[in-house]
């Protein structure tokens, strides 16, 4: 590595500041989550995205990417809900190797449980501390990193998906755990575990013949 491959001052100290902030963030909503309604921002960001599917279904291989999640993360992740009677699990017609997820009325109204303490958590230390021109940058700056890590975050998920992602398996046996945003662009094929409640955390590793193949 070279000079002029390190970032420079006034790049780390940017850099530093929104990585910390984020995770900050991450780490505080998530913990408010838990605490008072119940569930990982993982499940919370599920939940929701089942919520708004047609007929509150999904094929557990789209809802992985929807969720930018690796599918043996949120096989853990379902399996867990299930045992919470929030998630049901189905074989999708007409593909025996396909498995839906379907939101039930109790994870409806987990999730509408919670709903207010995501809202007021990320309005507090989000949008209230930001002035709307900052809110407008946010949102740009936001879409521009998305953007940049698209193909790259598709393609890496892909690959682990297929298999071919080096030391999933392993960091899963490890029960390697980080922090739970419900993010996950797997560059290096490496997982975290679920990291979820002790009133769930005995079921997450015990996967089903519903796992993530649909």
């Amino acid at each position: 590595m070279n000079d002029d491959d390190r970032l420079t001052t006034s790049e780390q100290r940017i850099w530093g500041s929104y990585f910390t902030g984020t995770r900050e963030l991450a780490a505080h909503l998530d913990r408010l989550m838990r605490r008072e309604a119940g569930m990982p921002m993982t499940y919370f960001e599920i939940l929701g995205l089942l919520a708004e599917s047609p007929e509150r279904r999904m094929r557990m291989s789209e809802l992985a990417a929807a969720a930018l999640s690796s599918s043996s993360r949120l096989s853990h992740a379902v399996t867990a809900m299930e045992k919470s009677g929030w998630v049901s699990r189905c074989p999708a017609e007409g593909d025996r190797r396909g498995w839906l997820a379907h939101l039930t009325d109790a994870g409806q109204a987990a999730l509408d449980a919670a709903e207010a303490t995501h809202a007021a958590t990320v309005r507090r230390y989000l949008f209230d501390v930001l002035t709307p021109a900052q809110v407008n940058s946010l949102a740009e700056i936001g879409g521009a990193i998305r953007e940049s890590l698209g193909v790259v975050c598709a393609s890496a998920r892909a690959a682990v998906a297929a298999g071919e992602g080096e030391g999933t398996e392993a960091a899963d046996e490890a029960g390697i755990e980080e922090l739970d945003t419900g993010m996950d662009c797997p560059l290096d094929g490496a997982e975290a575990g679920a990291g979820v409640e002790a009133r769930v955390e005995a079921g997450a590793g015990a996967e089903r013949d519903g796992a993530v193949t649909g």
